[in-house]
């Protein structure tokens, strides 16, 4: 059987201000509307005798991978979650170990969670030849045939032919400059490194044993000692975090001897930037990509996207980069946006949460929308989600206002429990135990005011919780 181990790392910092930590590339719709997470997922469960996917993902993200499989009606294999990150090579070690206990034959094709394939039957078909070379001990990684000369990616130099259709690898090559880029692209024999593997699981750890031994034993140590939270799997922190951070290239694929490479051609792109996006999207006939509320006079070759609240309209540019978002508006040439991590970096050295957080937050139970800030209020849209619940809480430095736009709230206040209907409102004084909760069909919406001297999100004290956060 075929075990999708889906990658869902990173933390959001190439597509900003649309991407942020807690809600980095992988969760958004940027081409059509499902993420890319999903559009992975989904990729998987098309071939052929593939089993639910395996993610491997922070403790944040946990929820929103939870949701976004349930919303494209897929159930899970495991969402295993990583206390630290270290890199590709220790979270596939946790991943295998994973698909062991359920086949102790297991393949596993590792895909990171924010990548574009266009060509699905291509892409099908490598990971035919892929298998039929894991089943005779190759660990194969996908090479993506290059369509020109991109000095962003690795490439895989590719040796010997192998049966059915592969190659061995003579070499993986770092980052080129561009003239040796252009002659890659012209040899034949040059691959962009697609980050895509396929091995059998227990080969894959054979393997890590063998050439980097310090993170197979933290791997099988962590995952020894792993709990079940829910629907989710808890690696141990600290064991987990004894092992050496290293990518699955370094560690294994460069140092053994049974690497193989598929070159595919399928429309493969890693979405790395404002510029890649606008490259793979449909453009009108002037070369725009619009999103949104847009007005464009004279404007060409240029990526422009819209908030939700606002109208752009653009007048003589070309090659711009536009995104707008509801706390902060990137404006940069096409050929400039991989210098967003400048601003990011900026934002950090700053003390800013720009880079980190939306506005507008999801949370297990729903979400809020800090639609107002003061300096001793601010105001929150919240939603609650038909059957949910916030924590049972209490806040040390904040009193709250609570008023019912839609839907039927039921409040717990200091042990008294009772219900809020539209245009019906509520007092919890600073320090009172409470409780929100959503017993309906329909999602509960209303408009929080905080007052106090501070307003943090760190100011709550969890005495209960259903998703394990007290």
């Amino acid at each position: 059987m075929l075990y999708p181990v889906i990658l869902s790392g990173g933390s959001g910092t190439r597509l900003w201000p649309l991407s942020r930590q807690n809600q980095p590339k992988q969760f958004l719709a940027l081409i059509g509307d499902r993420s890319l997470y999903q559009e992975t997922v989904l990729r998987a469960s098309r071939l052929p005798d593939a089993q639910p996917p395996i993610t491997v993902c922070s403790d944040e993200h946990r929820f929103m991978v939870g949701e976004q499989l349930q919303a494209v009606g897929l159930r899970s294999g495991g969402i295993l979650l990583e206390p630290v990150a270290r890199s590709t090579a220790p979270a596939i070690a946790l991943a295998a170990l994973h698909a062991l206990t359920h086949d102790a034959d297991a393949t596993v094709l590792v895909m990171p969670a924010d990548h574009l394939i266009d060509d699905e039957a291509a892409f099908r078909a490598a990971t035919a030849t892929a298998q039929s070379l894991a089943a005779d001990g190759w660990l194969v990684t996908f090479g993506i045939t290059p369509d020109y000369p991109e000095t962003g990616y690795g490439y895989i130099r590719r040796g010997d032919g192998l049966s059915p259709g592969g190659f061995r690898v003579e070499r993986f090559v770092e980052k080129p400059d561009l003239e040796t880029a252009k002659r890659y692209v012209t040899d034949g024999e040059h691959a962009w490194n697609s980050g895509m593997f396929l091995f059998r699981a227990d080969r894959y750890l054979d393997e890590l044993e063998r050439h980097a031994p310090a993170i197979a034993t933290a791997a099988r140590a962590a995952y020894a000692v792993s709990a079940r939270d829910l629907d989710f799997t808890r690696i141990d922190s600290d064991a987990f975090a004894a092992s050496p951070s290293d990518s699955i290239d370094y560690a294994v694929m460069e140092k053994t001897a049974r690497a193989a490479v598929v070159p595919v051609s399928c429309g493969w792109s890693d979405i790395g930037s404002w510029s890649s996006l606008w490259s793979v999207a449909e453009r009108d006939d002037d070369g725009n990509r619009h999103d949104g509320d847009v007005i464009a006079v004279d404007t060409h070759d240029s990526l422009v996207r819209a908030s939700e609240r606002r109208l752009i309209a653009t007048i003589g540019v070309e090659d711009l980069v536009i995104i707008d978002t509801a706390d902060a508006t990137l404006v940069a040439r096409k050929d400039r946006v991989q210098d967003v991590k400048l601003v990011v970096d900026r934002l950090k050295a700053a003390g800013r949460t720009e880079h980190l957080l939306h506005r507008k937050v999801y949370r297990p139970w729903g979400s809020y929308d800090s639609i107002g800030v003061g300096g001793r209020f601010q105001v929150k849209k919240i939603v609650v989600k038909p059957g949910a619940a916030l924590s049972l809480q209490k806040h040390e430095h904040r009193a709250e206002h609570w008023v019912v736009v839609s839907g039927v709230a039921e409040v717990t206040c200091d042990g008294r429990v009772f219900e809020l209907r539209e245009n019906e409102s509520t007092f919890i004084p600073r320090g009172s135990v409470h409780r929100l909760r959503n017993r309906g069909e329909q999602p509960v919406e209303l408009i929080e005011v905080q007052s106090g001297g501070y307003l943090g999100e760190d100011d709550i004290v969890r005495l209960d919780d259903a998703y394990g956060r007290s």
